[in-house]
C-alpha cells in the first residue's frame, strides 16, 4: 500500500479499542480482530481505520456474552424450595 499514513498498526488499533498493545496482538492471534488490510511486511499487519467502522468485537473480553437474552438465575431463597 502506498499511503502508510492511512494504516493503523497495533498501537493505533489498541488505542482505538482501549486495550494494551499486547492485548491487541493476542486478539489478532486468536482471530478476534478483523483481517488486516496490509500484510506485506511480515509480523507487521496494518489496518485501514475504516475497517473498524461498524465492526463489532466478538470474543472473550469484549462483553460479547452480554448481547443475548439474559439467563435467569435461581435466587438463594428459591434454591432450597421444593425439596422438603
Amino acid at each position: 500500500m502506498a499511503d502508510d499514513q492511512q494504516l493503523w498498526g497495533y498501537p493505533e488499533v489498541a488505542a482505538h479499542l482501549g486495550i494494551s498493545v499486547s492485548a491487541a496482538r493476542n486478539r489478532k492471534s486468536r482471530g478476534s480482530l478483523p483481517a488486516p488490510d496490509d500484510t506485506t511486511v511480515p509480523d507487521r499487519p496494518r489496518w485501514k481505520p475504516a475497517t473498524f467502522q461498524g465492526w463489532k468485537p466478538v470474543g472473550r473480553g469484549f462483553g460479547s456474552d452480554l448481547h443475548g437474552e439474559p439467563t435467569p438465575l435461581a435466587s438463594p431463597a428459591s434454591a432450597g424450595q421444593g425439596a422438603s
